[in-house]
């Protein structure tokens, strides 16, 4: 495996590849089981596996966990090593930003897609997800790229971004990876510290199978906003612990091939979660079909 840091190492590995294709893993490092998954899927879908390791401060807003975001950049190369990874793309700030992120070309991607969920707390994330990951493909120039589907909104900005630009990078969403539990697989779940916020944490999976329980068994079409309000309201009523805050940032019901807002919950919808344990941040979602 070679760990390659800059744009010109790469392109010495590229030209020795010639004729192979290449998978491209995008992630911030942290890796854990889930991506692991899409690393193990990865190099099934082309010749040669690429993982690029980049935590990304045009994603971040000034309130939010850049400082803290966990880096065992060892730990993580010793996990690709493992899994048969040939290149590890692993970038400075000043590499994919040279003239600083303040005079960077960015990729906006449409307010349809952005304006709500997790665009609408998160201002500017998706132009800095979009912008580093057209950086990336420029880059790697990967026939294929993996990503998991835990970040739905994440995924639909890419493949809308990848279309629209004729970028000749196919998209393959992976499904998304959890605990026995439910719990979605997330490096920010280092940040639940305590038995108590963990077990809140696996409330969200529990509200949106709940839900997904519901659909299939009602004989009646469901209204979305009765359904989600009254489910939500039940589980985190379970979950309560006098040392654990749970706090639904948003609970929505979209089309799951458009994102665009459902009334009635049906086998097309995806309901879509956000929320704090404590000041630990975790989203998720669920195909109700």
């Amino acid at each position: 495996m070679r760990v390659v840091a800059t744009p010109a190492d790469y392109d010495e590995l590229y030209t020795q590849w010639q004729g192979k294709t290449v998978a491209l893993v995008p992630t911030m490092g942290a890796l854990h089981e889930g991506h692991m998954a899409l690393i193990r899927y990865a190099r099934q879908l082309a010749d040669v596996a690429v993982v690029s390791i980049f935590v990304n401060p045009l994603q971040f807003g000034p309130t939010e966990d850049l400082s803290r975001y966990p880096r065992p950049l060892e730990q993580d190369l010793g996990i690709c090593r493992e899994l048969g990874v040939d290149a590890v793309f692993t970038p400075s700030v000043d590499t994919l930003y040279p003239a600083g992120m303040a005079n960077v070309t960015t990729v906006v991607p449409p307010e349809n897609l952005t304006e709500h969920f997790c665009g609408e707390f998160r201002p500017g994330h998706f132009t800095g997800v979009a912008t580093v990951v057209l950086k990336l493909f420029n880059l790697l120039r990967p026939s294929v790229a993996v990503f998991g589907e835990k970040d739905a909104q994440q995924l639909m900005v890419i493949r809308k971004m990848t279309r629209d630009l004729h970028v000749p990078v196919t998209i393959v969403p992976y499904p998304t990876v959890r605990e026995e539990s439910g719990l979605a697989l997330s490096s920010r779940n280092r940040y639940l510290q305590t038995e108590a916020e963990q077990q809140a944490a696996r409330c969200l999976y529990r509200i949106l199978n709940r839900i997904r329980e519901q659909v299939q068994a009602s004989e009646q079409r469901l209204d979305a906003k009765t359904t989600l309000e009254s489910i939500s309201r039940q589980v985190l009523g379970e979950v309560a612990h006098p040392d654990v805050t749970v706090c639904l940032q948003y609970l929505e019901a979209v089309d799951k091939n458009t994102f665009a807002p459902v009334q009635i919950l049906g086998p097309d919808s995806k309901i879509l979660i956000a929320a704090y344990v404590n000041q630990v941040r975790l989203i998720d979602n669920l195909d109700l079909g």
